[in-house]
């Protein structure tokens, strides 16, 4: 948090390497781990070329469609009020929708377990792709308590 009137200066992101997109080198950053960010590269690039091979489309195609498949519209956020807590409904900001959907489909992939990232991360690129998977069930959870809760929408503060 800055001190007085300051903004936050917003870091410019260079676009990846093969693609020249800059939300596939924002999905590197995430899938690095301990600085390694070439080993991440792989991954992503292997990764997206396995999914392209197999559903026979464009690998920018495919990434987008599986974020914006795997990313929420809403969410609930914790509000206290009167001394009550209630799960009051928001709308996710662009941002933070392809922030949410790219960490939901890299970490269902970091879950599962015997064998290498890169396949993990083709499985569950297809099937965000397909609208099913891990990441697209989450991000389903989260709009049926966004839906539930929908009383309390009248709480929230824009």
């Amino acid at each position: 948090m800055p001190r007085g009137n300051k903004k936050i200066k917003k870091r410019k992101i260079q676009p990846d390497k093969k693609y020249g997109d800059v939300r596939i080198a924002k999905f590197i950053n995430y899938v690095m781990q301990r600085g390694k960010k070439s080993l991440a590269e792989k991954i992503v690039y292997e990764s997206l070329e396995r999914a392209s091979k197999i559903l026979n489309k464009p690998p920018l195609a495919i990434f987008e469609q599986a974020i914006n498949n795997a990313s929420p519209l809403l969410e609930v956020r914790p509000t206290r009020i009167g001394g009550a807590t209630y799960q009051v409904p928001y709308e996710v900001p662009p941002h933070r929708r392809f922030t949410l959907g790219a960490k939901w489909i890299i970490d269902a992939a970091l879950k599962k377990q015997g064998k290498p990232m890169v396949d993990f991360l083709t499985e569950e690129l297809i099937a965000a792709y397909n609208n099913e998977g891990t990441a697209v069930k989450k991000k389903l959870e989260t709009h049926k308590m966004a839906e539930a809760n929908r009383a309390f929408a009248h709480y929230a503060r824009f």
